[in-house]
């Protein structure tokens, strides 16, 4: 017989709904920072000043995915010591996100100019464009440690399914960065560097707001600093644990990103437009992706919990609902995309090639929400579980799988292989993860 207790609890259609609303809300927020981003810059009508915000925006999400797992893995492993009955919610895997986050974020700051140039060497702007860059990311890499602690942050209130308070933290980072872009773009004229000094602005604030709530939520400063005892927060369990896990997800999160940034250099080197074009269908696109995330992370805080319980009977019940309601969800995006795609894409650039060529591609992007469901959903799934070299294994997988596709299909199709290149690289993910949990899942659960 096994050693762990077992907690029994019941997931219900409402569970999945609460935690995946507000956070759907929340993760929203993000690309939605991006569009007005492009919209306030595209519309200034300078393709290599929105050409230099888009590879901006793209190296930071690329930078910062590495360290995704500061949230990922956060929010699993205090899922877990929520269903194990923590009395502490998780705070010592907390503390430990959060000094690494601050860690990383300073030695980006110190490596900024390394950084920029790996960034050109790799993405091969144009002059024009590498100026708009060089401005934006050396104003953008300030933001570095508070986006970080953010992230930590993000991980244990989503972990506790406080995903209210985690769609409060998200509303304001990008409620604020998109107000003060605008502000600092059109009001002061401070053109690409105005949009990332909004950014940083909003992850300033909401990283101070999200260290008070945690510090509230356990009676103020001094009682949580009591609860974090130093031996325990340089356990060499825990901190092969967390380390183990953080190393699988930048390989997992790294994959992911070169998947996008293939895709993005590809459009920068057949011209202005193709990139412009494609960056704003991407950002029409990560709405239904961020959008599915909130979904991702219902069935993340729920399995991760079933797994800490012990208890399999939820773990199945929380996936088969999440993937039921994601069914409806990913239809209705695809459908509410496509059609107000177009006015979506006259709103965020004033070129008439740049229109021209998005409305030819759009019906792709659409369908990436339906394509990218599944693979969505088991992205929760195994990170709740900390499954994360199933997660590392699958996505170097479909890299592979999706570069090759792409070249084939971009020499067949030209601009509209790699979109469907992209698609298929959703459909793979959402498959091999499927195959990698149904193989490993009767060891989550001891006898």
């Amino acid at each position: 017989m096994s050693s762990r207790p077992t907690y029994p609890f019941d997931v219900r259609s409402a569970d999945v709904w609460k935690i995946a609303l507000p956070a759907s809300v929340a993760f929203i927020t993000e690309p939605m920072v991006g569009i007005v981003d492009i919209t306030v810059i595209g519309r200034l009508g300078d393709p290599a000043l929105l050409g230099g915000l888009v590879l901006g925006a793209l190296v930071f999400d690329f930078i910062f995915s590495l360290a995704y797992f500061l949230r990922l893995g956060t929010a699993g492993l205090t899922a877990q010591a929520i269903g194990a009955r923590d009395p502490r919610d998780g705070l010592m895997h907390a503390a430990r996100a959060i000094a690494l986050a601050v860690v990383i974020g300073l030695a980006m700051i110190v490596l900024s100019g390394a950084l920029l140039w790996v960034a050109v060497l790799a993405l091969k702007p144009d002059a024009g464009v590498e100026a708009a860059l060089g401005q934006y990311f050396y104003v953008r890499v300030w933001s570095a440690p508070f986006s970080l602690v953010n992230y930590a942050l993000l991980g244990w209130f989503y972990g506790r399914a406080a995903a209210r308070t985690g769609m409060m933290l998200q509303l304001l980072i990008h409620g604020l960065n998109i107000a003060l872009s605008i502000a600092f773009v059109y009001g002061l004229g401070w053109g690409v560097p105005g949009a990332a000094a909004g950014t940083v602005a909003g992850h300033v604030v909401a990283a101070i707001v999200g260290l008070y709530l945690v510090a509230r939520h356990f009676g103020g400063l001094r009682a949580t600093l009591a609860r974090i005892v130093p031996a325990e927060l340089v356990d060499p369990v825990a901190l092969r644990r967390m380390f183990g896990l953080s190393r699988d997800l930048m390989i997992r999160s790294g994959a992911l990103m070169t998947a996008y940034a293939y895709f993005a250099a590809q459009g920068s080197r057949a011209g202005e437009v193709t990139l412009s074009s494609n960056a704003i269908l991407l950002n029409v696109m990560m709405v239904s992706a961020f959008f599915l995330d909130g979904l991702a992370q219902a069935s993340e805080q729920l399995c991760g919990k079933a797994v800490g319980a012990n208890w399999r009977p939820a773990f199945e019940k929380a996936t088969n609902l999440s993937l039921l309601a994601g069914i409806g969800i990913s239809t209705a995006l695809a459908l509410v995309l496509y059609f107000a795609g177009p006015t979506i894409i006259d709103l965020m650039t004033t070129s008439g090639e740049v229109r021209e060529a998005a409305r030819h591609y759009l019906w792709l992007t659409a369908l990436c929400a339906i394509s990218g469901m599944p693979a969505f959903v088991y992205d929760g799934i195994l990170t709740g579980s900390t499954l994360n070299d199933a997660m590392r294994n699958g996505m170097v997988l479909a890299l592979i799988f999706f570069l090759a596709a792409a070249i084939v299909l971009q020499q067949a199709m030209g601009n509209a292989g790699l979109w469907v290149a992209l698609n298929l690289f959703f459909l793979f993910r959402g498959a091999i993860y499927w195959w990698s949990l149904e193989r490993r899942k009767p060891a989550l659960f001891a006898a």
